[in-house]
């Protein structure tokens, strides 16, 4: 059985042209190299498997070559070029710093230093993972790196340049190596598999190039795997299914939900996600990738933008274009935020649940959305349940039309400020209607939305119109405002609504939250609400918050008579502790006869 040797081996790069997504740090070495203005020392930095170690190879196998190429290739065929091939050139070492980072290990370096090259004209020395060596081993090897022999050219490699001593970052040159692209990985990948006589779909390489994250040694290395598991054929769903990976399809049927407002069918959805063993905050973490794509493909500019196969991203625009700009925005908000406090969450299903709730909830209506976390106001959640109640209801129990409610509801349900008496049209209606629709701080009229069956006969709709207009002209100038019947106010709801205000401010407000949730304020009188504090600046920032929080408490508890009132409490000054003279002088003033006696006796306090 032949040995089998792993794709990251086999195809790793020998030349420069070969090496992957590093073109602009290619093309500064092979100018370095025709130009014979090589450093003695350099630092090859950046994420794993991007080629580090790769190029200081071809790199040292280059400056070496007897037969160099126009282009800054190596030959392959010169005495050096053939030694390095076959790994047995002396003028190339190789030292793991990880395993080898004690001061005597650089010592022996530093000798290996002093003796020049036998073929070639330089000897390279390639330390790779250099951020593992101790202090000691990095002060030892200063002076070395500094001022070299000039046969010596020092190549360092590592995944973390900031444990990296400054004064060994000042005598490098740095060369900064980034992830690769992930069509470039694609591409790569693709070629590959037609050498391995493989057949991936191009959807699948897509999938293995994102777990990969821009690395391609774990590319191939999914690669190796795939194969084994799809026994040369690479599918989509084989990725998927053998990557533990959410297929694209529940987050397009994901956000289809929330266009349709369709809350429960989004709960049973989420449920079958985990039970197929999905962690919820992987599912939320692209579920906001998801909806940033959809953000993305709304304009053809940025459509290029998608790193995804030339279907999926067909979808995406589709369905990019039934997604309102404002209600993307917003729910990328939300999905962000719900990120953010998965961790510290000790319910982290009903977390994920209650935001996709919130995500049902938008429409890209403004009026709808509040502080940007979520909407203002949340709809119903049963809207079948509640038409089918209201259709089984028999019509002698069913709500009255507005003209008979006139009739038969009070009018003190519906006061109007300043007017000594009710207008007809503020207590027509249904009770709902004559309350009015709060919005902000003021409350303004809203016309009955109801009318009546024999009215709409005999009058056009244009006369009704007219009608109206006449009757609101009559009505009185002056400012008016709806005030709800006042229900009876206790102190245990007014601090529950008091800590709902506190937790409902946004987060640059966080201080002040904070103060609201440790006052108790106290019920007096029926409706006055006392607020005891005991600083003053405190004191001035709830002063200026006042007019909002009587505002929100009138809302919730239906009593437009609530009043606070900030009572600064005094504190108690306390006593220092007075000095000898201090005390003497206290003693002088109760008994003058003190004083006589010191100036007797010449007494001097100090």
């Amino acid at each position: 059985m032949e040995n089998f040797i792993v794709s990251a081996r086999k195809y790793r790069p020998a030349t420069f042209d070969t090496v992957v997504g590093q073109k602009a740090l290619i093309v500064t070495l092979k100018n370095a190299i025709l130009t014979g203005k090589l450093a003695h020392a350099y630092l090859f930095c950046g994420p794993r498997g991007v080629g580090k170690t790769t190029c200081a190879r071809i790199f040292a196998k280059s400056i070496n070559c007897e037969h160099l190429t126009p282009e800054g290739e190596a030959c392959n065929e010169c005495e050096s070029c053939r030694a390095f091939n076959e790994q047995r050139s002396y003028n190339i070492h190789e030292l793991d710093a990880a395993s080898n980072n004690s001061v005597d290990d650089i010592r022996e370096l530093i000798d290996q230093v002093r003796i020049p090259p036998q073929i070639g004209r330089y000897k390279v020395f390639i330390i790779d993972e250099v951020h593992m060596l101790s202090t000691a081993a990095f002060n030892a090897f200063l002076k070395t790196l500094e001022e070299p022999p000039r046969h010596a050219i020092f190549i360092l490699a590592t995944t973390e340049r900031h444990k990296v001593l400054p004064t060994i970052l000042s005598r490098c040159q740095t060369y900064d190596f980034t992830r690769i692209e992930l069509t470039d990985i694609v591409e790569h990948l693709a070629k590959v598999a037609a050498k391995e006589g493989v057949a991936a779909e191009e959807a699948a390489l897509h999938i293995i190039a994102q777990k990969a994250d821009g690395g391609m040694r774990d590319a191939l290395s999914l690669f190796d795997q795939m194969v084994s598991y799809t026994q040369g054929n690479i599918t989509y769903q084989g990725v998927i299914g053998s990557l533990n990976i959410l297929d694209y399809d529940y987050y397009f049927r994901f956000t289809d939900l929330f266009l349709e407002h369709k809350i429960s069918e989004t709960m049973l959805l989420f449920d079958e996600v985990l039970r197929r063993g999905f962690d919820g905050g992987n599912f939320i973490t692209n579920l906001t990738a998801h909806l940033r794509d959809l953000l993305v493909s709304r304009e053809p500019a940025t459509l290029p933008l998608l790193e995804v196969s030339h279907d999926v991203r067909e979808r995406y625009r589709e369905q990019a274009q039934k997604c309102p700009e404002r209600m993307l925005i917003h729910a990328i908000k939300l999905c962000n935020d719900c990120d953010l406090n998965y961790r510290v969450s000790k319910n982290k299903r009903l977390l994920v649940e209650l935001t996709l709730i919130q995500l049902a909830q938008l429409t890209g209506d403004p009026d709808e959305i509040g502080s940007g976390r979520g909407p203002k106001k949340l709809k119903p959640l049963f809207h079948k349940a509640v038409a089918t109640a209201t259709a089984s209801q028999p019509k002698s129990s069913r709500p009255a039309s507005p003209t008979t409610a006139s009739t038969t509801q009070p009018a003190a349900h519906a006061t109007i400020a300043n007017s000594q008496q009710p207008s007809p049209t503020a207590t027509t209606g249904s009770p709902i209607d004559r309350l009015g629709t709060f919005s902000g701080k003021t409350a303004t009229m809203r016309r009955p939305q109801g009318f009546s069956i024999h009215a709409s006969i005999n009058r056009t709709a244009s006369q009704a119109t007219e009608k109206a207009t006449d009757t609101v002209t009559q009505m009185p100038q002056t400012p008016q405002q709806v005030i709800l019947e006042d229900l009876p106010v206790s102190e245990e709801g007014l601090r529950i609504c008091w800590k709902q205000f506190a937790s409902s401010l946004p987060k640059e407000e966080s201080a002040m939250a904070g103060r609201l949730m440790n006052i108790r304020p106290a019920l007096k009188e029926g409706t006055n609400v006392i607020v005891t504090i005991d600083n003053k600046i405190v004191a001035q920032d709830l002063g200026t918050m006042k007019p909002s929080i009587e505002q929100y408490l009138r809302q919730q508890m239906q009593n437009q008579q609530i009043n606070i009132q900030i009572v600064l409490e005094e504190t108690l000054q306390t006593h220092r502790i007075l000095s000898r003279v201090e005390q003497y002088q206290a003693l002088e003033q109760r008994n003058p006869i003190l004083r006589k006696l010191k100036e007797s006796l010449e007494l001097d306090l100090e």
